[in-house]
C-alpha cells in the first residue's frame, strides 16, 4: 500500500474515536475496538492511534495503554542497575557506562572525548538518551489544584501546548522536593518530567500529595516507564529534526508542509505532537511529543517517543543526519553544558533543604502566586522574596584561577579567611577555556563582581562572583526576535 493510501486510512480513522480504545500488547501499542464493537480493518503494520480535534488529549495514550504503571513503578534503589531502551545502542557505538541515577548510563563514546563532544555540540548537534529521566502524565478535574498546590507555578496561566521549568515543594519550608518540567497538554491533562536520581523520593511524595487532595479519585496518575526520551541538542537541531519527520516517503505535499511549518513556528517552551512513519519500523505511522528546550543553553528538542519505537527513531535520526552532523553524547558533556548554561543538577546545586528563592529561581514564582500564595512553603518562600528580608545564602557562578574548584570546596573571604560558601558544581569550561563553578554563599557576597577565595586542593585560589549562564544561550525564542532564520 502507497503512502498516500496510508494517509487516506489514517484520516478515515479519525472519524472514529468513540468506537476504539488503546491497549498494550507483546511490547508494542495495538488499538482495538470497544467491547461491543467490530475490530477496525487496517493496513499491516499501520498503527493508528485516537484523535479527534483536540489532538493533545490522545498523549500519551489514554489510560488502557499504561494502566499497570498507575501509582507504582520500580525501584531505583535496588543494587541492579536499570536500563533505559537505548542501552544496547550505546554500547554498539563504544559508550562508556556508568552508573547514574539507578540506571547505566553512558558517559561518553569512543569517537570523541568528553571534551571534544562538548564543543561538538555548541557547534553540531548531540543526540543524548535522557530516558532514566522519569515520564509523568496527570489528568482529571483536580489535575491543576495539586499542581498549584505542590509547586508555586502559575499552572492556571499555562497555555495549551506549552511548558514551564518549576519546583516541587515541601510543605512548610519550602525545600526543594525535585526541580520538574510540566507541560500542559489540555483542559486538565499535564506532561510532567522528574529527575531520576529522585525516582523513589518522587513518587511516595506525589502519591501523599494526591491522596491528600478533598477527592483523590480526580487526579489520574500514570508513570510512563516504558517511554524513551531522547534530547536533540546543537545549532543543527532543527534541519535535522526536520530532514527525519519529512521522510522521503512523504509524497503528500500538504502533510510534509504542515510538519515543516509547525517546527518553524516551535518556540522554546512550546510543544507539539508529530506523525512519523520510521523507514526501519515496521510499527507504521506513530505520535511523538517534540518539545522546544533542553539542558545545554543550546537551541534543541526534547522528544518522547512510543515504547516500540525508541530505538528505530535514534537509529533512524543518527542515519539520516550522519556522523558529520549528528554524534551521541554523554553525561560528561551533559554536565558541563548544562554547567555553561548555568542551570543546576538536583542533589548538588539543589536539594530538600534549599528554596527557589536561595536557589536562584525566583522566576518560578509566579507573579500573581506572589500574591495570594496557596503554595507549599508560601511563608518562608514570600518572606524571602520580600525587600528587605531576602534568604541567607544565594546561589552564584564563579571563576576561579589555577586548578578547577569541584564539588564541596570551601568559598572564604578574602579578608580574613572566613567561610562564606561551598561550591556545588565545578568544572573547566571547554567554551571559555576557564574554570567555571556555581555554589551558595552568604547572602551581600553575591553580587557579580564579588572577589573571593575557593580553597582548591588545600590552596585557596582566587575567585570572582559571575553572573550566569557563563556562555550566552541560544534558545529559539520568538518574543526576543532569537529565532533562526
Amino acid at each position: 500500500m502507497n503512502r498516500i493510501s496510508l494517509i487516506n486510512a489514517f484520516k478515515a480513522s479519525h472519524r472514529r474515536p468513540e468506537s476504539l480504545r488503546w491497549t498494550r500488547r507483546f511490547g508494542s501499542i495495538c488499538q482495538v475496538a470497544g467491547p461491543h464493537q467490530k475490530p477496525p480493518s487496517f493496513p499491516r503494520g499501520y498503527l493508528p492511534f485516537q484523535y479527534n480535534r483536540d489532538p493533545i488529549s490522545q498523549f500519551p495514550s489514554p489510560p488502557d495503554l499504561l494502566q499497570h504503571n498507575r501509582h507504582a513503578s520500580t525501584a531505583s534503589g535496588s543494587d541492579t542497575l536499570q536500563r533505559t531502551a537505548l542501552h544496547d545502542l550505546h554500547v554498539q557505538h563504544g559508550g562508556k557506562m556508568v552508573p547514574f541515577g539507578g540506571f547505566s548510563m553512558p558517559v561518553q563514546y569512543s569517537d570523541l572525548s568528553v571534551g571534544d563532544s562538548h564543543k561538538w555540540t555548541r557547534e553540531k548537534a548531540s543526540l543524548f538518551d535522557v530516558g532514566h529521566m522519569v515520564q509523568h502524565r496527570l489528568s482529571g478535574p483536580a489535575a491543576s489544584l495539586l499542581l498549584e498546590k505542590i509547586t508555586p507555578s502559575s499552572i492556571s496561566a499555562l497555555e495549551n501546548y506549552h511548558s514551564t521549568l518549576s519546583c516541587l515543594l515541601h510543605p512548610v519550608t519550602g525545600g526543594i522536593v525535585d526541580d520538574t518540567v510540566i507541560t500542559r497538554l489540555g483542559p486538565e491533562t499535564f506532561y510532567v518530567v522528574t529527575n531520576a536520581a529522585c525516582r523513589d523520593k518522587d513518587l511516595a511524595y506525589l502519591k501523599e500529595q494526591i491522596a491528600a487532595l478533598p477527592n483523590p479519585k480526580h487526579v489520574d496518575w500514570q508513570v510512563l516507564d516504558d517511554w524513551g526520551l531522547v534530547a536533540l541538542q546543537g545549532p543543527l537541531s532543527a534541519e535535522i529534526l526536520q530532514n527525519a519527520l519529512v521522510t522521503a516517503e512523504a509524497t503528500d505535499l500538504e502533510q510534509r508542509d504542515f510538519d515543516l511549518r509547525n517546527l518553524r513556528s516551535l518556540y522554546f517552551g512550546q510543544c507539539k505532537h508529530f506523525i512519523i512513519n520510521v523507514p526501519s519500523s515496521d510499527g507504521g505511522p506513530a505520535p511523538i511529543l517534540v518539545s522546544r528546550g533542553g539542558y545545554t543553553g543550546e537551541d534543541g528538542f526534547e522528544i518522547s517517543i512510543p515504547p516500540f519505537l525508541t530505538q528505530e527513531f535514534t537509529e533512524y535520526l543518527l542515519k539520516s543526519a550522519g556522523p558529520d552532523k549528528l554524534r551521541l553524547a554523554g553525561l560528561g558533556a551533559r554536565d558541563s553544558l548544562r554547567l555553561e548554561a548555568g542551570m543546576c543538577l538536583y542533589g548538588h546545586d539543589l536539594n530538600d533543604d534549599t528554596t527557589p528563592v536561595e536557589a536562584g529561581l525566583s522566576w518560578v514564582v509566579h507573579k500573581h502566586r506572589r500574591v495570594g500564595g496557596g503554595f507549599h512553603g508560601d511563608e518562608v518562600i514570600l518572606r524571602q522574596l520580600r525587600v528587605g528580608s531576602g534568604p541567607a545564602k544565594r546561589r552564584v557562578g564563579l571563576i576561579v584561577q589555577g586548578a578547577p574548584a569541584r564539588e564541596g570546596a570551601q568559598i572564604v573571604n578574602l579578608d580574613d579567611g572566613e567561610e562564606i560558601g561551598t561550591v556545588t558544581s565545578g568544572c573547566p569550561s571547554p567554551t571559555m577555556e576557564k574554570n567555571i563553578a556555581m555554589g551558595y554563599v552568604r547572602s551581600g557576597m553575591h553580587k557579580a563582581g564579588t572577589e573571593v577565595g575557593v580553597v582548591v586542593r588545600g590552596k585557596r585560589r582566587n575567585g570572582v562572583v559571575t553572573k550566569m549562564p557563563f556562555v550566552a544561550s541560544r534558545y529559539w525564542k520568538q518574543a526576543a526576535g532569537t529565532a533562526p532564520g
